[in-house]
């Protein structure tokens, strides 16, 4: 196992791209290469650059988490037009938006982590 595997941050965003995948698939076959390749590439994005920034100096682990908190903000934005488009009901959105704000709130917490760490030196 690798360090950042223990993270409630990566786990938390392990489970936001299983939802995001399920809601996926009920999307119309020509939002293939559209909304959806988009939302699934943010979704992953975020777990990514987690895992890619972990274990990092602390300026680039910074980097890294910014990113994901970029990320984050994509799939809001993605889930929010896929409701707009009845892609997804009230309820998918509620569930998604939820843990996205989970995530968001984990991020900054991670990312205030780093910052003092980085202050201390």
């Amino acid at each position: 196992m690798f360090d950042f595997e223990k993270l409630d941050l990566y786990q938390k965003s392990l489970e936001m791209i299983k939802i995001v995948y399920n809601q996926t698939k009920q999307f119309p076959i020509d939002e293939r290469f559209g909304l959806t390749n988009q939302y699934r590439r943010a979704a992953n994005s975020v777990a990514l650059n987690i895992g890619e920034g972990y274990g990092e100096t602390i300026p680039l682990s910074l980097k890294y988490i910014k990113t994901s908190k970029g990320s984050i903000r994509e799939c809001l934005v993605c889930s929010e037009i896929a409701l707009q488009q009845n892609y997804i009901d009230q309820y998918q959105y509620d569930e998604i938006r939820k843990i996205l704000t989970e995530l968001s709130k984990m991020a900054s917490g991670y990312k205030k982590y780093l910052e003092r760490k980085l202050d201390s030196k």
